[in-house]
């Protein structure tokens, strides 16, 4: 895709967004845009995600925030997006389940310890920590992050490692990373309508669960 259909298509979405916007925040979602228009010229983004990423900045500027997308947040992290408020910022990571060639064999194993690795090393650098996904797939959440930290069991925190230590070796998630992980809710992203919905993470695990479980799939 070239910079003029990228452009052409971010500015579509932003016009069609901000019709839910008080006018009072459309240079915040304007910001978004010009954000991802100087990524997409360093080869940085691409249209499918840049996409989701307007459609949550958008959901969370309604709600009061200011919002940055691809935001560095520390030597090794860059997140989706970061928005603050207040004294209160929330990260949201955009999962849509791609999984790579090389683990064309494994695939469940390895989108499941990519979504831990996320909630484990972004929720350390937030007040609340979400994921968002298209509303066209599943995500199997592993349990453990449907109970606080002090609940969970140490053996269970283990046997998460033990699937994450496969995937992920420098650095790898460490077990307190995982021990005190939060997750704070999930995203359903509708992209043609531009909206989402947000749900709690017990909810969203009670509404896939019988899906996944009829599949196999148990974290």
């Amino acid at each position: 895709m070239d910079l003029e259909m990228f452009r052409n298509d971010v500015c579509t979405l932003t016009d069609k967004l901000i019709l839910n916007l008080k006018e009072s925040d459309f240079q915040k979602l304007d910001h978004v845009r010009e954000q991802l228009l100087e990524l997409y010229k360093k080869n940085l983004v691409k249209i499918n995600h840049s996409v989701l990423e307007l459609i949550c900045a958008s959901n969370l500027i309604t709600r009061g925030y200011t919002v940055d997308v691809e935001k560095q947040i520390s030597d090794i992290l860059v997140c989706d997006i970061f928005a603050a408020k207040g004294d209160g910022n929330t990260i949201i990571e955009i999962e849509t389940g791609f999984t790579p060639p090389d683990h064309a064999m494994d695939t469940i194993d390895y989108f499941t310890a990519r979504i831990i690795s996320k909630i484990a090393r972004y929720s350390q650098y937030c007040s609340k920590f979400s994921l968002a996904t298209p509303a066209i797939g599943l995500m199997p959440i592993p349990k453990i992050f449907l109970i606080p930290p002090h609940a969970r069991n140490e053996s269970d925190v283990k046997k998460i490692k033990v699937l994450c230590d496969r995937y992920y070796k420098n650095p790898e998630i460490s077990y307190f990373d995982i021990l005190n992980a939060h997750l704070h809710s999930i995203y359903l992203i509708n992209i043609d309508k531009g909206i989402t919905r947000e749900l709690d993470p017990q909810g969203y695990v009670d509404l896939t669960i019988d899906l996944l479980q009829r599949s196999d799939v148990d974290y």
